[in-house]
């Protein structure tokens, strides 16, 4: 008896695509792809996902760095300032070739456009996107 079920691989990579693309999980992709740094902090995710609950932000973003698709990147104690973030979210290097090989980064660029258009951004996360960064010189 023959099934048509495709290889334990592509079983794999069909239920992560599914995983990945489910409508919350997304969309936190999404917010991280948008991000001028592409490195958001919790409270932007959570001011970005209005309609989701903080807790559930947090759930799924868990989930996502459990999967390898996020990391999570903090600030050294020397590099964090009172008053500003010091964690923040980005995908790995598996997380994007992951979604760059499934067509799931088609709309990276758009996504950037669209985000530098939104004028309603708190002042507390205007000043987090200004926050530094892993990374920063």
């Amino acid at each position: 008896m023959s099934t048509d079920l495709g290889t334990a691989e592509e079983m794999e990579s069909r239920e992560l695509i599914h995983f990945v693309t489910q409508q919350t999980r997304f969309s936190l992709i999404n917010n991280i792809l948008q991000n001028p740094k592409q490195l958001p902090s919790m409270y932007e995710l959570e001011k970005l996902n209005p309609s989701v609950s903080d807790a559930t932000v947090y759930k799924h973003i868990q989930k996502l760095i459990d999967a390898g698709i996020v990391k999570e990147a903090a600030l050294d104690d020397d590099q964090r300032r009172q008053g500003y973030p010091w964690k923040f979210y980005g995908l790995t290097e598996e997380g994007r070739e992951f979604l760059e090989e499934h067509n799931l980064l088609a709309a990276e660029e758009t996504l950037q456009q669209i985000y530098e258009t939104i004028s309603d951004k708190p002042e507390k996360m205007i000043k987090y996107e200004n926050a530094p960064r892993p990374g920063d010189e």
